[in-house]
């Protein structure tokens, strides 16, 4: 590969808009011009410069185990070899949703889907036809792609661009969307179809659920017949192998899937219980459809996912996680920042402020903090230093299976020297 990131980028903004496919990718929040993946192995990428990075990016939580992990190489390849989409059943598709199905308890049945943002918007049409209303309650700073009913008060990149939902979405959209703020129960009726939650919230950087918060969203919902729908495009499988539904405590009757299930590959799945499912064509009146879905190679790198994972690993990494925030933490604040890093299983989020910040319980919290210019100034920091955390304080660290105790100690060390600098006025 040739050519330095300036020269991609001004060819990328030539075609693309913005230079990028997915905003959230953009450095508009914190400046600069991003640099372009060349190629990505384990925890590291590569840019087209011949820079290595330390990676904590994983993209957004997609790279479980790793970049270009061997195993899944493997499944991919054989996978291709007969062949990459055929838009008719495969073998591939129905072991994949066995798996997925026998490791989630309540999930029936699962329909595959190219991206969590088509997985929230089917599972959003399916519950409005299962339960013959309209209304949606959703969460401030919780995002769930960007379907329009849903972008109204979204976190990742909705967030870190200041926009307050998206222009081009007209107001009928969201007309019977209300927004309403997270770790607070809201009061519901019978026009409302269903609550949409992420039992974790990692949009708004991270935010822990409240004690309780969750078993009284699913008995409000259980009090006005409305769905419970937890998205887990980021906690499923990530936690645990299934459902972080089933560390929490509390079952929803739909869950919306991506990033870990399809193994680095294009996928979503939305599913629940079967007298919900049942409402979608063929089956029912809930039209839903796509070319691509349960494309053969996707799910074959998340059928490789899924059985090369074990849930002694993924507890470890929840616990080696835990070490890494308690490390990055001290790193910082020994370089004279105000750093408060939590730890919720395998997800880190990181909250800078002149003094260490109590951890936010909501979007309000989260957004002062994140708002407040301190990130893009670390954040640079830290890129010049060879590490990669996502160009915007709305998102969360994402350490992999593939991340050692030697890269966790190197992050470490790069967090003190890009602090200290910073405190200090060097470089």
């Amino acid at each position: 590969m040739s050519g330095t990131n300036a020269e991609w980028f001004a060819r990328a903004l030539a075609v693309i808009p913005g230079g990028v496919d997915s905003p959230v990718r953009s450095f508009a929040s914190v400046g600069g011009t991003p640099f372009t993946v060349a190629e990505g192995h384990g925890a590291y990428l590569v840019d087209v410069e011949g820079r290595r990075y330390l990676d904590f990016v994983q993209s957004y939580g997609a790279s479980l185990v790793g970049h270009a992990h061997p195993v899944v190489l493997e499944a991919i390849a054989r996978a291709a070899r007969g062949g990459t989409t055929f838009g008719a059943p495969t073998t591939g598709e129905v072991e994949l949703a066995e798996l997925l199905c026998g490791l989630v308890d309540g999930l029936d049945q699962v329909r595959f889907v190219s991206s969590g943002t088509e997985a929230v918007m089917s599972a959003v049409r399916l519950a409005r036809g299962a339960t013959g209303r309209d209304r949606i309650v959703k969460f401030d700073g919780c995002y769930h792609g960007h379907a329009d009913a849903l972008l109204a008060g979204g976190g990742s990149g909705v967030a870190t661009l200041g926009l307050p939902g998206s222009a081009g979405v007209p107001t009928g959209a969201v007309g019977d969307t209300l927004v309403v703020p997270y770790n607070v129960v809201p009061e519901l009726d019978h026009t409302v179809a269903a609550v949409i939650v992420e039992p974790i919230a990692a949009n708004m950087n991270l935010v822990a659920p409240a004690e309780g918060f969750l078993a009284q969203l699913r008995a409000r919902c259980d009090e006005v017949g409305a769905l419970l729908i937890f998205d887990e495009v980021i906690t499923g499988f990530r936690f645990c192998r299934g459902s972080v539904a089933s560390l929490l405590g509390v079952t929803p009757d739909l869950w919306t899937f991506g990033k870990v299930i399809g193994g680095g590959l294009p996928i979503g799945a939305f599913g629940g219980r079967r007298a919900v499912m049942d409402h979608l064509a063929p089956t029912g009146a809930v039209y839903q459809a796509g070319t691509l879905s349960g494309n053969p190679v996707a799910t074959a790198a998340g059928k490789a996912v899924l059985e090369l994972v074990t849930d002694a690993d993924l507890l470890e990494l929840s616990a080696r996680a835990g070490t890494l925030a308690a490390s990055l933490q001290d790193a910082l604040r020994s370089g004279g920042l105000g750093a408060t890093v939590i730890c919720q299983g395998p997800l880190l989020g990181c909250f800078l402020d002149e003094t260490p910040p109590a951890p936010p319980t909501n979007y309000d919290e989260a957004k002062a903090l994140c708002g407040n210019g301190r990130y893009p100034v670390l954040f640079h920091h830290l890129l010049e230093r060879s590490m990669s955390w996502a160009p915007g304080a709305y998102e969360v660290l994402f350490p992999s299976l593939a991340h050692t105790d030697e890269d966790f100690a190197l992050a470490a060390q790069i967090c003190f020297e890009a602090a200290h600098a910073i405190s200090s006025g060097t470089q």
